[in-house]
């Protein structure tokens, strides 16, 4: 990685030009946002000038003189009022693109130090189907996984379905009084959802039906035989439709530990929690209060009301017994760190729940949990018109059918194209790209913004889109398709043209995006650098004649082909998207 290295040698440079670096400071390189001037740039001594009171420019010569980069750099200037400009050498270009066509890993290195990390995320309920709304989560967090996996970390995957709570009331006496064997048959979940709302609109207009389902609820949670059996089918039968959605996602999980696993934790958890002090008694309901060790606006136990700060406990056991998320939240994070050993835990869940993530860390802290947890928030997908996406009827969009729709829409414009394809192999392109536009019209968003959902704009091949992308890796393999017999890439390089060194220059940074990503944990960071990849190979696709060029130039264009293919392929595959060879 060109920045870790060059930061490196620039932090190496402050101390062997004698200069003492106040506490707290650390010199850096990024990108440079002009390229004109450099690749690479630096302001560190346009920081550390001002807080050493002296001139900026003769800072940064005397930096520039005792920088050791002559193996990585062509170049170094000192710009504008203090800049420290960088430009790599082809020599250094050359070597890195040998490196991303024979490294495994194209290049990218492993974390120094890998930890345990549990990323939770998706979590339907049982005996509802995954809708549009379990997009963001889904894919944001299968996508963190893969990266975080593939620089090195320890990832353990947990999808935390809702498998227990009061709705399971309604299901249980719906399931005995109103239940379509031969449509549970046919479609389980749908039949399960149409139980559960007649159900629930009787509940509504007849108390007594709203009692009865209390009483189902209770025998339940009480372990009655008949009402077990009946919730293990609800959960055995939503478990098979969703490893279905999965499965057309390519989505895996390690673990399917539901609020229902950690039932036996609850009562044990909050008596611990009262014993320590942590909890208290008020008003019936066991709850949370401050401790006043934070201030008032750092807080999540105090809401500020008008001018005063007033207490906004957690509640961990309702005045009936009953428990609430925030208690099974808790034992969840018992579990991870106990049993799974995890560094970190990451939670991929919208952003109306932040206070409750906000409260449910503070009070595993409070018992002592020093495992780093991180709500990972995201925004909403709206429609066209700006609201929240559903059909016509006003219900909620499924998932399934969103990547049907995307899938059939796909190889409608595939029949458009003749191009000599089987139907078996327009089949497989439609579901590759289909399905791939759908993640890549959300991952390539930044995750705390709301945004539109358009079916054109995902699956257009101009612009920031999956086909767009996929395109790109097309025109690579397409290249090696017309040679005659294999080709064996040499190390005879030599980076002429500013096309070639643009892309080269490109090629380089994806080792640096692969671990940007996980700092904020932004896969958009991602799709935007590999866009910018696909728009990058293209000009030099039109700049540089790659099978008419001879020697070592065709070597080296082919390599950037060869190169080009193998990133915008591991890019793709780390957002959780295949890749096809034709289109």
């Amino acid at each position: 990685m060109f920045r870790a290295l060059l930061t490196s040698r620039l932090q190496a440079a402050f101390t062997a030009a004698g200069i003492d670096l106040p506490e707290g400071f650390t010199p850096g390189v990024v990108i440079a946002s002009d390229t004109r001037f450099g690749d690479y740039q630096s302001n560190a001594a346009m920081v550390l000038a001002k807080q050493l009171k002296t001139n900026p420019r003769a800072l940064a010569e005397q930096i520039k003189a005792a920088l050791q980069v002559e193996d990585l750099c062509e170049k170094i200037t000192v710009d504008g009022p203090g800049f420290l400009n960088l430009t790599l050498s082809a020599t250094a270009l050359a070597e890195r693109l040998s490196i991303i066509v024979k490294h495994a890993q194209v290049g990218v290195p492993q974390v120094e130090k890998p930890k345990t990390i549990v990323v939770d995320f998706s979590a339907p309920n049982i005996a509802k189907p995954m809708h549009v709304g379990h997009i963001r989560s889904t894919f944001i967090g299968d996508s963190l996984a893969r990266v975080a996996r593939f620089i090195g970390h320890k990832v353990i995957t947990d999808n935390h379905v809702g498998d227990w709570g009061t709705q399971f009331g309604m299901i249980i006496h719906g399931w005995k009084t109103q239940l379509d064997q031969a449509k549970l048959k046919a479609d389980p979940i749908h039949e399960l959802v149409s139980v559960y709302k007649a159900v629930n609109a009787a509940a509504k207009a007849d108390e007594s039906v709203l009692e009865i389902c209390k009483g189902e609820l209770v025998k339940l949670q009480q372990g009655d035989a008949e009402n077990l059996t009946i919730w293990k089918e609800c959960v055995r039968l939503t478990l098979e439709q969703l490893e279905k959605v999965y499965g057309a996602l390519d989505i895996k999980f390690d673990h399917y530990l539901g609020e229902s696993f950690y039932n036996d934790a609850l009562a044990p958890l909050v008596a611990e929690m009262l014993n320590q002090g942590i909890a208290t008694i008020s008003e019936g309901a066991t709850v949370v209060f401050s401790d006043g060790s934070v201030k008032p606006e750092s807080d999540p136990f105090l809401i500020r009301d008008k001018d005063e700060w007033k207490p906004a406990p957690c509640i961990i056991r309702k005045g009936d017994g009953g428990y609430l998320y925030a208690t099974t939240d808790l034992a969840t994070i018992d579990y991870r760190v106990k049993e799974w050993q995890a560094d970190e835990i990451w939670y991929v869940v919208g952003a109306p729940q932040q206070l409750h993530f906000r409260q449910v860390f503070a009070a595993a802290q409070r018992r002592g949990i020093t495992t780093k947890m991180t709500h990972i928030a995201f925004g909403s997908i709206l429609g066209p018109d700006g609201k929240m996406f559903k059909t016509r009827s006003g219900e909620t969009v499924g998932l399934l059918e969103v990547i049907d729709e995307a899938i059939e829409r796909a190889r409608a414009a595939a029949d458009e194209k003749e191009q000599g394809l089987s139907d078996t192999e327009k089949d497989e392109i439609a579901r590759i790209i289909g399905g791939g536009s759908v993640k890549y019209a959300e991952l390539s968003q930044n995750r705390l913004t709301d945004y539109k959902f358009s079916w054109d704009k995902m699956l257009s091949l101009q612009g920031n889109t999956a086909p767009y992308l996929l395109n790109a890796y097309v025109r690579t393999r397409s290249i090696f398709r017309k040679l005659d017999g294999a080709v064996e890439l040499t190390e005879d390089l030599a980076i002429t043209e500013p096309a070639e060194r643009a892309l080269a220059m490109k090629l380089a940074q994806f080792a640096e995006n692969a671990h940007d990503i996980l700092d904020d944990h932004r896969p958009n960071l991602l799709a935007n650098y590999l866009y910018e990849l696909a728009d990058t190979y293209h000009s030099f696709y039109e700049a540089c004649h790659v099978l008419r060029s001879e020697g070592t130039a065709r070597n080296t264009r082919l390599t950037l082909c060869e190169a080009t293919g193998r990133v915008l392929k591991t890019g793709l595959g780390l957002l959780g998207i295949q890749t096809t060879e034709r289109m």
